[in-house]
């Protein structure tokens, strides 16, 4: 059985559970815990402000139904996510999967998040005002650094990605999972890993940054032809120009123009062609109006199974499993 509600719905019985639920007595003023509502599962949430504007949420769950919460577009915070789906074996915990994210500030396009029955999920996520980067990760002009503006977005849209789950962020999850103090102490102890989980979150961002930097083998002539070129590309997904064709446009030759893809994008002209027509892709599939068949055409595959593998490959679900709601954080 799959259950569908509105975000404004889940939001509702949240606040109803919170209203009859007494909440443990010992918790100081900074932290406030609640039982997850029954109608959809046990669990509960916990909620620690660790810094003014900073909150840390820490959620185990586990639903009674699959369940799919439609959310509309809406003015996202900054938020640092880590999730683990895991199963229990007597006293043997087994951990499934983790997956992290980073959910930048900016306007969050309308979505479905797909929430699988009888999976005890644990999650830990960090919600902050994107202006408070500049707190944490400063630049030389004491505005937030250059590299992190992409999670800064205002009224545009969001930016989001999916860094590796490595061993070091698994092991400060758990550590703040299982925080061993409490008050004050366990404010200042989670202060400290709140910015140490961030900090390896961002850093394959910020090598990433330093690596698609302008080569210096590159002129600025080049450098803005390239650019143009990868302009041409997203106005023209559903029917790209031939790379003799863009790289005619643009006024470079094949060779400069793989060239500076590679260096400035760290992918192959085609590369980066997939990548965006996957991302369209799933833009258009999360909003529940077309068909897979025509995405398929809108972003350029006239070949259903074709642009099906290359969307799995993207995003490990298949374009049916995406248009069914099941690609989210939840998954």
């Amino acid at each position: 059985m799959t259950i569908t509600l509105t975000a404004e719905e889940e939001d509702e019985l949240w606040k109803k559970t919170r209203q009859n639920t007494i909440c443990k007595s010992a918790l100081p003023s900074f932290e406030f815990w609640w039982e997850m509502p029954k109608q959809l599962g046990k669990g509960y949430a916990q909620y620690i402000e660790v810094y003014p504007q900073l909150q840390l949420k820490i959620e185990e769950s586990e639903f009674n139904d699959d369940l799919i919460i439609h959310t509309p577009e809406w003015q996202h915070p900054l938020q640092f996510g880590v999730f683990f789906p895991q199963t229990s074996r007597g006293d043997l915990v087994e951990v499934r999967r983790w997956t992290t994210f980073i959910s930048g500030g900016g306007i969050q396009r309308a979505n479905n998040f797909f929430c699988p029955k009888s999976q005890k999920t644990v999650i830990v996520d960090i919600h902050m005002p994107p202006e408070l980067l500049a707190t944490f990760f400063p630049g030389e002009d004491g505005e937030i650094l250059p590299e992190l503006k992409i999670f800064a977005k205002g009224n545009d849209w969001q930016t989001l990605v999916f860094p590796e789950a490595t061993t070091a962020i698994q092991s400060v999850v758990q550590q703040i999972v299982n925080c061993p103090y409490q008050g004050t102490t366990k404010r200042i102890y989670l202060q400290a890993k709140v910015v140490e989980l961030m900090a390896l979150q961002l850093a394959p961002i910020l090598a990433e940054q330093r690596k698609t930097q302008p080569s210096p083998h590159l002129r600025i002539e080049t450098i803005n032809s390239i650019y143009h070129a990868k302009e041409i590309l997203l106005s023209s997904l559903e029917n790209p120009p031939s790379l003799w064709d863009l790289a005619q446009t643009v006024g470079v030759s094949e060779r400069t123009l793989r060239r500076g893809f590679q260096e400035l994008f760290n992918t192959t002209v085609f590369g980066y062609l997939t990548s965006q027509r996957m991302e369209k892709a799933k833009n258009l599939l999360c909003s529940g109006k077309v068909t897979v068949a025509e995405v398929a055409m809108m972003v350029g595959y006239s070949n259903c199974s074709h642009f099906a593998a290359a969307f799995k490959r993207q995003f490990g679900i298949t374009p049916r499993d995406c248009l069914a709601g099941k690609l989210s954080v939840w998954q």
